[in-house]
């Protein structure tokens, strides 16, 4: 899940609005609306390929919750 404060906090910093976001990561706006609202999870390549382009380390930017195995 996106710490929202932090992924928002950075994309503002970077100057990127929310589609601006989404083009340049190939994700969609609302995805990327869903994980500022921490609605929506993100996958590790995501993750990677967001904090890359926000330029902020991958933990600043998101918390790993492990979900336990059934």
């Amino acid at each position: 899940m996106a710490n929202t404060d932090a992924f928002i906090k950075a994309r503002v910093v970077k100057g990127y609005s929310q589609r601006e976001l989404a083009r340049h990561s190939g994700l969609s706006h609302a995805y990327v609306s869903l994980l500022e609202l921490a609605i929506k999870s993100v996958g590790p390549s995501t993750a990677k390929k967001l904090s890359d382009l926000l330029g902020k380390e991958l933990e600043e930017l998101f918390r790993i919750e492990m979900q336990p195995r059934p």
